[in-house]
């Protein structure tokens, strides 16, 4: 059996990097699907690039869909796909782009999930701010909660890129796109005392220095895995049924300025969103929640 050709994949996932400036974790991701579309293709003996066809995409994603895969992994699926085939047909590797002739996946109707103004109350004061990993988490909730900072943003976040004085961060998002962010006062008063205090004392058991902001136990920059796993703790520790992430807080964030009046445009802005219709999402979560509010409230609801 002929394997097909990996090299074209190499070349891409160093084409994201270096021409598109994609993050690590994204090129991640576009990894992970394409070498299960390549296990997939080599199962049916395709053997070279130009012998994918229409035939073998639709064979592809009729087995992920009985595969019970969900319609937004099929759709983050397609779109791996779409693109890498553009690329191949760009480089001259093949003649024909076949996923001109497959019909884009329909992405199911989610909408984020959302906590309360109370639950984030009774998440931010829940760490314990006696200890020197208590006050790291209490400033990692309240900066993601008063910026709506992604994950990957937080983690990566060093101390030039801090402007306290000003109550703005500088951040390099998806893409390399800077954008400022606003933090407000509480935000600024807890990641002040962090990196004043508990930040100073985590340093001193670090092999070497680092500008990373936010640390582990050991004194080396927190993961992703890492918050999403103090988050975890910190919000069954709470008390708090509803599943809660990094992202949960971020579409808090965005919610919460939307229900108290914010500009949509300006919501996008701090979300480092590059198309204003990936922010409306968050305008369909406020009429939901407006209905809830009126059904519960009005005597004659």
């Amino acid at each position: 059996m002929t394997e097909l050709d990996q090299r074209p994949l190499d070349d891409y996932l160093v084409y994201l990097k270096i021409e598109k400036g994609l993050a690590l974790n994204t090129i991640e991701s576009y990894q992970r699907d394409l070498k299960h579309y390549i296990t997939f293709l080599n199962s049916q003996n395709v053997g070279e690039w130009r012998h994918v066809d229409r035939y073998v995409l639709l064979a592809f994603f009729s087995e992920e869909r009985q595969s019970a895969k969900s319609d937004n992994t099929l759709v983050r699926m397609f779109s791996s796909l779409r693109k890498f085939h553009q690329y191949l047909k760009q480089e001259g590797i093949t003649a024909e782009d076949p996923m001109l002739f497959i019909r884009t996946p329909k992405k199911a109707d989610t909408l984020p999930k959302i906590i309360s103004a109370e639950q984030i109350d009774r998440l931010l004061n829940t760490p314990d701010t006696s200890q020197t990993l208590g006050i790291r988490d209490r400033a990692i909730l309240e900066v993601l909660y008063a910026t709506g900072l992604r994950i990957t943003e937080l983690v990566e976040l060093t101390t030039d890129e801090v402007h306290l004085s000003m109550k703005l961060i500088q951040i390099v998002g998806k893409g390399n796109k800077e954008r400022l962010v606003p933090i407000g006062e509480i935000g600024c008063q807890w990641l002040r005392y962090y990196m004043e205090s508990a930040r100073l004392e985590l340093l001193k058991k670090a092999d070497r220095e680092t500008p990373v902001i936010f640390l582990n136990a050991r004194g080396n920059p927190l993961t992703r895995q890492g918050v999403w796993k103090k988050i975890k703790q910190i919000k069954q520790k709470a008390g708090i049924s509803s599943a809660i992430t990094p992202h949960t807080l971020r579409h808090s964030f965005a919610t919460h300025l939307l229900e108290n009046g914010a500009d949509l445009r300006v919501v996008q802005e701090l979300l480092g969103h590059s198309d204003v219709s990936t922010t409306q999402i968050y305008t369909h979560i406020t009429k939901h929640r407006l209905k809830d509010i009126y059904g519960k409230y009005h005597p004659r609801a």
